[in-house]
């Protein structure tokens, strides 16, 4: 096996220049918790990110994409395999009108900075959403009320057979989810369709949207943002506080204070902790409401069976 190993990191070495092997994936993630990939492959340009997932694809060796990493749980045992991250070098940004071309590695809030900067509205709703550009796209990432869907024109994919360009209405969004998630695909580019206002007003929306956001959601400790998705009708913050689940706490990880539904890494936390406390505060909800919540990060790597909500 570790012949094997040895030789596709060889191979993908050859075709990405930065190729770690036990690379601690905590460094990668917002919640500055998990254990090591086997494999952390880092592409610094879009030839390269063609190269390295064409080879994997070309050779059915399982990976998993990681963007900025603000909406997912690596187990403390790491992830068996390879990891690609796409961030620093894929992030070339264009405008072209009322269209963004953004690279997958882009950082959200700075592109809606950005846009909004230059007097183009429909991204105010992102500004304080921590992620790449890639991975909003693939999560429906959203806000106040918006998402991601409102804006994604068409993407950018690397599939087993090729390049391709999808359009919006392809990615079959819903709350929180795209059929990205369930293909074997890596995002690399998103154009988004965006409308032509004044300047100063699209940064006062921006402006009021980052102040709320600041004033109802934890900012300092690591996180993962929102950990369960909002029941239909409903927001799953609202039910975990009137459950009593608000200040909980487990090992090194505490449910927030501010937003119930965050879950903080005090330093010490690890993905055990993390797991456990989302069991308690289901229990806690379903007990006083009969409502089950669903997780809306997601876990990466090898959990205990029956570990995860």
């Amino acid at each position: 096996m570790k012949t094997e190993t040895a030789k596709f990191v060889e191979a993908l070495r050859a075709r990405c220049r930065e190729v770690r092997e036990d690379e601690p994936l905590r460094r990668h993630v917002s919640f500055r918790i998990g254990g090591p990939a086997d494999v952390l492959v880092i592409p610094r340009t879009l030839d390269e990110a063609r190269a390295a997932a064409g080879y994997l694809f070309s050779e059915r060796i399982p990976f998993i994409v990681l963007g900025a990493g603000s909406n997912v749980l690596i187990s403390d045992a790491g992830i068996r395999g390879v990891v690609v991250k796409l961030g620093k070098g894929l992030d070339h940004v264009a405008y072209d009108g009322d269209a963004v071309v953004a690279q997958a590695g882009a950082g959200l809030p700075h592109l809606a900075r950005d846009a909004a900067n230059r007097g183009l509205s429909g991204l105010e709703f992102a500004g304080g959403i921590p992620a790449s550009v890639g991975g909003a796209v693939v999560m429906n990432a959203g806000a106040h009320g918006h998402a991601m869907q409102d804006v994604v024109h068409r993407v950018r994919v690397i599939t087993p057979e090729g390049e391709r360009i999808l359009d919006g209405a392809a990615l079959g969004y819903q709350y929180r989810t795209s059929v990205l998630q369930t293909r074997p695909t890596v995002v690399v580019e998103a154009t988004l369709r965006l409308v032509r206002s004044d300047p100063e007003t699209v940064r006062a929306r921006t402006d009021a949207w980052l102040r709320h956001r600041g004033e109802t959601q934890p900012i300092g400790p690591p996180s993962s943002g929102c950990v369960f998705r909002n029941p239909s009708a409903d927001h799953a913050g609202r039910l975990i506080d009137l459950a009593g689940g608000k200040g909980l706490q487990l090992g090194g990880a505490r449910v927030s204070e501010l937003h119930a539904n965050y879950i903080l890494n005090g330093g010490d936390a690890n993905a055990a902790d993390v797991v456990g406390l989302m069991h308690k505060v289901s229990v806690l909800v379903m007990e006083k409401f009969g409502v089950r919540l669903e997780p809306e990060i997601k876990f990466l790597g090898e959990f205990p069976a029956q570990s995860t909500p």
